[in-house]
């Protein structure tokens, strides 16, 4: 096999690793963005929104954003995160990191203006602070999900990578060319 092709082969097991954890990632975005709601089945905003759980979200969207951040580190220290597909994915887990970064502020911003809510005076300012607080909690949620989606795009790019290792023979299919048969020499010509 061609040692520039070797170089840029990431190791399968190693993929599918990899793979395995985005999928767990992601899946664990999906569920927060879904399970994380503001907004009763009316799509009203409760008369006294919960601060200790609005901080919650920010508490857990931090712990997913650090997970996040130590998966991206832990694949930029790899050898193959420089080759065309370890770059490619290293691109979309950056994305993820700073996506889900931005996350946890928007719901603690929700959560700040939930505990303001009960100083509010007038109708007015209730409801500024309560727009205020959907469109917070709204937009971490979308990062949450924005998150899942970069992490999606790079584990599109480790199975194309996988596919890639499909039409590359691997060493145990590998065979030693048979050695080319003996040219004649010029001492067993045959004379005219």
């Amino acid at each position: 096999m061609n040692p520039d092709v070797q170089r840029e082969l990431m190791p399968r097991n190693n993929i599918l690793l990899l793979i395995d954890s985005l999928d767990a990632m992601k899946a664990k975005l999906l569920d927060a963005a879904e399970q994380w709601q503001l907004l009763d089945d009316t799509g009203r905003v409760s008369a006294a929104p919960s601060y200790a759980e609005l901080l919650q979200h920010a508490a857990n969207a931090q712990a997913l954003s650090r997970d996040i951040v130590q998966l991206a580190a832990d694949f930029a220290r790899t050898a193959h995160s420089t080759n065309r597909a370890g770059s490619a994915v290293l691109a979309h887990l950056a994305t993820a990191a700073t996506l889900s970064s931005h996350a946890a502020p928007h719901f603690a911003e929700t959560a700040e203006t939930a505990l303001s809510l009960s100083r509010s005076f007038g109708s007015t300012d209730w409801t500024y602070r309560e727009n205020r607080m959907v469109i917070d909690h709204a937009t971490a949620r979308a990062y949450l999900r924005r998150t899942s989606e970069s992490l999606r795009d790079a584990a599109k790019e480790l199975n194309a990578h996988l596919d890639f290792h499909r039409f590359l023979p691997t060493p145990s299919q590998r065979q030693d060319p048979a050695p080319a048969p003996p040219r004649p020499s010029a001492r067993h010509r045959s004379s005219p």
